[in-house]
């Protein structure tokens, strides 16, 4: 259904979703879960991070298989055969990361693949004359001649839009749509859903900022760990009430946290700025786990990163022991004694080709040198300690590193670091995709660096493994370091409250 206020056969219901099971290898992503969408309507679906939010979407736009369960298009059940299907369904997703042709007009970009033609020849006119039709719907200033790289990130998003009613879509999935965006962009938005919606388009809109439900949506679906939880009119609703069904579980895995000695600041980090960081600080001790917490584009990876020279600074001042250091590079970090275990192993952290022997010397090589030369041998020694040490799970010190278990490269990575005497971790999502076994030994892993003296940076998007692991705990939000909280007074609805923008002035 396009924006003509087409009822259709008359059911209320553009979606339902009943039983909605997937899973990934090892990982039930989600279990028995059940949503629906009405007409001209505006269904939040909210939930931490990993809560199934996506994973239900990519079901819906065809991007994921179900194991089990039903979906239901305006009545009529359906299987989901491909991205393509639900198009032609009439089912869109506009994506965080927008999927736009930057070099490309917006009308280009609008009837990609599907240009008007004359004689087998596109027919321009038409082109940027329907496109412009489509962009005026939306009551947005954009020509359809401009081109899409020039526009900004709300107008991108319109141009996304426009695609979206071109295709007929009457179910609009919004992922985040409002991360980037200023105030005035999002009240632009919200105007553009708002018409959506009186015109019969349902929009199914995911966010992590919480007072958005109540300022655009119609009812509020909440999931937990792959779970529904329960759906809410947003009349009446608070987003406590929100806080309270995103959070309300027990924590049941093992934290083997111990209280260790923590001794004198090591690091200290004050103010630092960049494209995406605005004022960001921190401090960590010798044998503490500080805590980094905050929702999806909060800004703790590149924090990391910039603590580590993976990113340019553009102002602020680190400090190592008291003394100002200037950190450019990632070499100049490693020769501080500082690491950095990335939250993507496999693209940042290992080098899947080769063996676990040279994954676990590459950010010490001297430590396999022999009279100045790379000594296989003593390579091998080094390596052999390190797979010890750590009861690193692996047939040879030869075999590939890509073959071991996620918790096993996962070691490997903390062997690289191990043989660098580190003095400050940074340990982005370090339990990410590994087992609860697995985790639990990392968790040993971290203690027995701060024991050792180390202090430990935690990044996680894991609430249970915050509270569990953390002596302090900084949350983030928007590029912001926006409140610190120690370990006894730290609880999730806390932590919640200012990852969603609570006690600041720009959430």
């Amino acid at each position: 259904m396009s924006m003509d206020g087409d009822t259709g056969n008359g059911n209320d219901y553009l979606v339902r979703m009943q039983d909605i099971t997937v899973e990934f290898p090892g990982v039930l992503a989600l279990s028995h879960v059940n949503f629906d969408l009405k007409r001209g309507e505006v269904h939040v679906l909210l939930g931490e991070n990993g809560a199934g939010k996506s994973t239900l979407m990519k079901v819906l736009s065809g991007v994921n298989k179900l194991v089990d369960g039903t979906v239901e298009i305006d009545g009529e059940q359906v299987q989901i055969t491909g991205t393509r299907h639900a198009i032609q369904l009439g089912i869109s997703i506009i994506y965080q990361e927008l999927n736009l042709i930057p070099h490309l007009s917006v009308a280009e970009n609008v009837f990609l693949g599907e240009e008007p033609t004359t004689g087998g020849i596109v027919n321009w006119r038409k082109l940027y004359a329907d496109a412009q039709a489509l962009v005026d719907r939306l009551h947005v200033k954009i020509s359809s001649r401009q081109i899409v790289g020039k526009l900004g990130i709300a107008q991108q998003q319109m141009v996304e839009v426009a695609k979206a009613l071109r295709h007929k879509a009457k179910v609009i999935i919004m992922d985040e749509p409002t991360s980037a965006l200023t105030e005035k962009e999002i009240a632009e938005l919200f105007a553009a859903i708002r018409r959506l919606r009186e015109s019969g388009v349902g929009i199914i809109y995911i966010s992590h900022r919480l007072g958005e439900a109540n300022e655009v949506g119609d009812r509020v679906t909440v999931l937990r760990d792959g779970r529904y939880i329960d759906t809410l009119p947003i009349q009446g609703s608070t987003v406590d009430q929100y806080i309270t069904l995103m959070v309300g579980r027990e924590i049941t895995e093992k934290f083997p946290k111990e209280r260790v000695a923590i001794g004198e600041t090591i690091l200290r980090v004050e103010n630092v700025s960049n494209k995406v960081l605005k004022d960001c600080s921190l401090t960590v001790r010798k044998g503490e786990i500080l805590g980094i917490s905050g929702l999806m584009g909060a800004g703790r990876t590149e924090f990391a990163r910039a603590i580590f020279g993976a990113d340019p600074i553009d102002s602020g001042e680190i400090y190592l022991r008291g003394e100002k250091i200037t950190i450019r590079h990632p070499a100049e970090a490693v020769k501080h004694r500082i690491g950095l275990l990335p939250e993507d192993r496999k693209m940042h952290g290992l080098v899947l080709k080769l063996p676990v022997r040279h994954n676990i010397t590459l950010a010490n090589i001297a430590a396999s040198l022999k009279n100045g030369l790379l000594s296989f041998k003593k390579e091998r020694e080094v390596a052999n300690t390190v797979v010890k040490s750590l009861a690193i799970k692996t047939p040879t010190l030869s075999q590939k590193v890509r073959l071991l278990s996620g918790g096993n490269q996962q070691k490997v990575v903390v062997g690289k670091w191990l043989l660098t005497d580190s003095t400050v971790l940074v340990f982005d999502e370090p339990t990410r995709g590994i087992d609860v076994g697995a985790k639990v030994e990392i968790y040993k892993i971290m203690i027995e660096f701060a024991r050792k003296g180390c202090g430990i940076i935690m990044i996680s998007s894991e609430l249970p493994e915050i509270l569990g692991m953390s002596d302090r705990i900084v949350v983030m939000h928007h590029g912001r370091t926006v409140a610190e909280l120690d370990r006894d007074e730290a609880t999730q609805e806390k932590i919640l409250h200012y990852a969603t923008g609570g006690g600041t002035t720009d959430g």
